[in-house]
C-alpha cells in the first residue's frame, strides 16, 4: 500500500480492527434463527433475480450475464469487504499525495503518526456506517480468501444480516416481506452493472478522474476524518455544527473545480442507480411483497426523521444526506420517464454513457425524454 515517510497513509489493518471492536452488537437472535435467516436471505437474493429482470427487461432472455456471488454478512464482514474496495479505489490517490509529501517538511511526522490516526479514525467511521446498511452491491470488489467476487472483475452483492433484523423489528413490519423488498433492491444494482457491460468501467472512469483532481495536503483528509470521528465521540469543539465550513460534507470540503464537474455527472449517475432501485422494488412489489405500502411508508419516515442530532449530524458530516436525495430525486426522474416513453423508452438510458442523464435532466425529465428520444427517433 502507498506510504508516506516509511508508513502506510492508512493504517488499514488497524482500521479494521477497530470498526469491528466498536460496532454495536446486532439483534438478538438464536442460533437456528440466524440460520434461518441466513437461508431465506440467500433464497430471497435468488428470487430476486427473475423479479427484477422480468420487471426491468433489461437482460433479454438467453443472454444471461456471468453471474456473481451473494454474500450475506455480519457487520465485521460488511467492513471487511468495503475496507478491501477502499484499498483498491483509492490508490491512485494515495499514490498522488505520496508525491506531493515526499521529502516535504512533516512528512516523517506524518509517516510516523498518520497512518495509525487516520486508521483509527477510518475505522470509527466505519463501525457507525457498519450497523446502518442493509445491503450493498459492492461494484469494485477484489477477491479475497473469504469475500469472493465475480469473474473478471465482477462485483458482489452483500445483504447485512443483522441490520436487516433491526430494521425489520424497529418498524414493526413483516419480516419475510421486508427481507424480500431489501432483495429486490440490491438485486436491481446488481442487474444494472451485469446488465449493462460499460457501465462499471464508466463509473471508475468518472471516480478516478474526481480523485485525480484532488488537490489536498494529505493533513487537511485527516483533519475531516477526525472531525467526523470527534462526532461519534462527542468530542467536537462547541461550535461547529452549522459555522462555515463545518456545515458541509467531507467530499465537498476537498473539491476543486474540476471536481465539481465530475462531482455532478457522479450525481447524476448515482441518483439515477439509486432511485431506479428504489422504483423497482416498489414497481415488483406488489405481486411479491403483499405488505410493500406499509413497508415503504415506515421506512421513508424513518429515512427522513434520522436517529438522533448525532446521527443527523454525521449523515451532513459524511455525505449520507445527498444520497437520501439521490433516492428520492432519482426515483421520480425514474417514474415520471416510464410514465412518459414507458420502461422501453427508459431502457435508453442505458444505451451508452451519452445517454445518461445530466444533473440538470435529473430535476427536469422532460429535458432528458426530449434529448434522447428527440436524437434516437429522428
Amino acid at each position: 500500500m502507498t506510504s508516506i515517510g516509511g508508513a502506510e497513509m492508512v493504517d488499514w489493518n488497524l482500521a479494521v480492527a477497530t470498526a469491528i471492536r466498536l460496532a454495536r452488537p446486532g439483534p438478538d437472535v438464536t442460533r437456528d434463527e440466524a440460520r434461518e435467516i441466513v437461508a431465506e436471505l440467500r433464497r430471497h437474493a435468488k428470487a430476486s433475480e427473475e423479479h427484477v429482470r422480468g420487471y426491468t427487461r433489461m437482460i433479454p432472455e438467453g443472454h444471461e450475464p456471468a453471474d456473481t456471488p451473494v454474500l450475506v454478512v455480519d457487520r465485521a464482514g460488511w467492513v471487511r469487504a468495503n475496507v478491501a474496495g477502499f484499498r483498491e479505489l483509492l490508490k491512485p490517490l494515495f499514490e498522488k499525495m505520496q508525491e506531493r509529501r515526499s521529502g516535504s517538511p512533516g512528512s516523517a511526522v506524518f509517516g510516523a503518526v498518520g497512518g495509525k490516526v487516520t486508521g483509527v479514525e477510518l475505522g470509527m467511521l466505519l463501525s457507525f456506517m457498519s450497523s446502518r446498511v442493509l445491503g450493498q452491491y459492492e461494484t469494485f470488489a477484489p477477491p479475497t480468501r473469504d469475500l469472493p467476487s465475480g469473474a473478471d472483475g465482477g462485483g458482489r452483492l452483500l445483504l447485512v444480516a443483522p441490520n436487516i433484523v433491526h430494521v425489520e423489528r424497529e418498524l414493526d413490519v413483516d419480516p419475510h416481506d421486508f427481507r424480500l423488498w431489501v432483495a429486490l433492491h440490491e438485486e436491481t444494482h446488481r442487474t444494472q452493472f451485469t446488465g449493462v457491460p460499460w457501465l462499471r468501467d464508466h463509473l471508475q472512469g468518472e471516480i478516478q478522474s474526481f480523485l485525480a483532481e484532488t488537490d489536498v495536503d494529505p493533513m487537511t483528509i485527516v483533519e475531516r476524518l477526525r472531525e467526523a470521528a470527534q462526532s461519534l465521540t462527542g468530542n467536537r469543539p462547541e461550535g461547529t455544527d452549522n459555522d462555515g465550513d463545518n456545515g458541509r460534507s467531507i467530499v465537498e470540503l476537498v473539491q476543486t473545480p474540476g471536481q465539481r464537474e465530475v462531482l455532478g455527472r457522479l450525481t447524476a449517475v448515482m441518483s439515477l442507480l439509486e432511485g431506479h432501485a428504489d422504483y423497482v422494488m416498489d414497481g415488483v412489489g406488489p405481486q411479491v411483497v403483499p405488505s410493500v405500502a406499509e413497508i415503504r411508508e415506515k421506512f421513508q419516515q424513518r429515512r427522513a426523521s434520522g436517529a438522533s442530532r448525532l446521527d443527523q449530524a454525521l449523515r451532513k458530516l459524511l455525505g449520507l444526506d445527498a444520497k437520501l436525495r439521490q433516492y428520492r430525486d432519482g426515483e421520480r426522474f425514474v417514474r415520471a420517464v416510464v410514465d412518459e416513453v414507458g420502461m422501453d423508452g427508459f431502457n435508453r438510458v442505458w444505451t451508452s454513457p451519452n445517454t445518461l442523464p445530466t444533473k440538470a435532466e435529473i430535476a427536469k425529465p422532460a429535458d432528458w425524454v426530449a434529448r434522447v428520444h428527440r436524437k434516437t427517433d429522428s
